[in-house]
């Protein structure tokens, strides 16, 4: 076989060319033909949303869109989807994937996972919400009783039962509270107010073991004073007309008497016009 000769630099120039031609040809026939025809380029399937769908759908459903799919061994647990459901998956819903791309599935557990019940007693609700979220619990229904410690959690149950710490749960389960409303349970007789001046009955209510509520008077001209003004207190002295409860009424500890003030001189004026009134006639 001779080899190819070549006479002139015009010649050399003519194979030269006719090589690179040749070679481009190649290269655009790779990847615009044989390549896609072996990779399915340009032939994408969305990622349809699976989750709560049942494993035994799973199959079917992604046949026909041309998918896969392969469980994960990691696993969650929640109570709003059945057992085997689909929990997560990877890619996610909307992705754009090509043609028989496996979908990595994680479903919810058979049985829900056990975790061990926290103590939630003497402390807050707040701090009972916090914890119990962080074992994976809910709270429950929230009862509150008479008791002096405020908003502070006296009984923790299931099922309508007490539940010791330290005792293993589903994890999910909803924990009811019993709850301190911050009053006890113990009776007193609201004392005797009229007559006083605001910073005497202040005392009386908080020595007897309750509160005092809303401040009011009954003369409407005086809504914009302070009470407390020493100076205000001075040129005209306010004292207690009216009192709700009523003394002698029983209530719980810690619960609230509002009060009513007025002028003094104007009470002891009334007084002497209703004894006045009822003297009797003289003929």
């Amino acid at each position: 076989m001779k080899l190819l000769t070549i006479r002139s630099w015009q010649g050399l120039l003519i194979h030269l060319g006719i090589m690179a031609g040749l070679t481009i040809a190649a290269v655009l026939i790779f990847f615009n033909s044989y390549l896609p025809s072996t990779t399915n380029h340009g032939e994408t399937v969305t990622v349809p949303d699976l989750e709560g769908l049942h494993i035994d759908e799973i199959n079917e459903f992604l046949t026909k869109r041309n998918l896969k799919y392969e469980v994960t061994p990691d696993s969650g647990y929640t109570e709003e989807y059945q057992p085997m459901s689909v929990l997560t998956q990877y890619p996610l819903p909307g992705a754009k994937v090509k043609e028989n791309r496996k979908i990595f599935l994680s479903l919810n557990a058979v049985n829900p996972p056990q975790v061990k019940m926290p103590r939630l007693i003497d402390g807050s609700v707040k701090n009972a919400s916090l914890l119990l979220e962080s074992y994976g619990l809910e709270i429950g229904k929230i009862k509150y009783v008479p008791d002096l410690a405020q908003n502070a959690v006296i009984e923790q149950n299931y099922n309508g039962e007490s539940i010791e710490p330290g005792t293993f749960i589903s994890k999910g389960a909803q924990i009811d509270l019993v709850v301190g409303d911050g009053l006890g349970n113990t009776t007193l007789e609201v004392p005797e107010l009229e007559g006083l001046v605001l910073e005497e009955a202040e005392v009386v209510v908080l020595g007897s073991g309750l509160k005092v509520g809303n401040i009011l008077f009954r003369d409407p001209t005086l809504e914009d004073r302070d009470p407390k003004d020493e100076m205000q207190q001075s040129q005209d002295r306010l004292v207690i007309v009216q009192q709700r409860p009523v003394a002698g009424r029983k209530i719980r500890i810690g619960e609230e008497v509002d009060i009513w003030l007025d002028r003094q001189e104007e009470q002891e004026n009334s007084i002497l016009d209703e004894e006045e009134d009822t003297s009797p006639e003289i003929l």
